[in-house]
């Protein structure tokens, strides 16, 4: 793994996966809304374990095609320079922000902790709004009607049943 590509990794979701879950544990540990962890073999823990490995397969293989036919990392300040409409990009156009719910739901059921399930929820409306406002003006102005086209057969947030296949 390149340097770059490790450093995204740390700063961004390592940010938002571990860091952030980690300070809301360590803020609300012995209050009403401290953890509540799960226990072996409890049903949370399983679908905690599932939806997280869920996540975690979807984050790899995301920034694998980043890395690799996109030709740069998810970070903002190396992009990929290819658009990538491979994989689970075929079926919505978010799919690393997918991924890192999943993640976040994973914890938030392992812990037991609303703060971290509210931390999802916020980290998600962020995205909500960042999306259409800043990302898409900015992948429309690198990658022009190509991009406008994929905008317009893939959706942001709900994936499509079938793949899209592009001109």
């Amino acid at each position: 793994m390149s340097w770059p590509l490790f450093r995204t990794i740390l700063i961004l979701p390592g940010t938002v996966v571990v860091a952030v879950p980690t300070l809301l544990l360590w803020l609300f540990a012995g209050t009403g809304f401290g953890a509540d962890p799960a226990t072996a073999p409890g049903i949370r823990l399983w679908a905690g374990l599932a939806t997280g490995l869920l996540g975690l397969a979807l984050a790899i293989w995301t920034v694998r095609l980043f890395s690799g036919p996109g030709e740069g990392t998810p970070a903002p300040w190396d992009p990929p320079r290819r658009l990538v409409v491979l994989g689970p990009y075929r079926h919505v156009r978010n799919p690393m922000i997918t991924s890192v719910l999943l993640m976040l739901a994973a914890e938030a059921l392992v812990a037991g902790s609303w703060p971290v399930a509210a931390w999802g929820a916020v980290f998600f409306a962020a995205n909500v709004v960042y999306f259409p406002l800043v990302e898409e003006k900015q992948l429309e102005r690198r990658f022009g009607d190509d991009y406008r086209r994929y905008k317009a057969h893939v959706p942001r947030w709900i994936p499509r049943w079938k793949p899209w296949i592009g001109p």
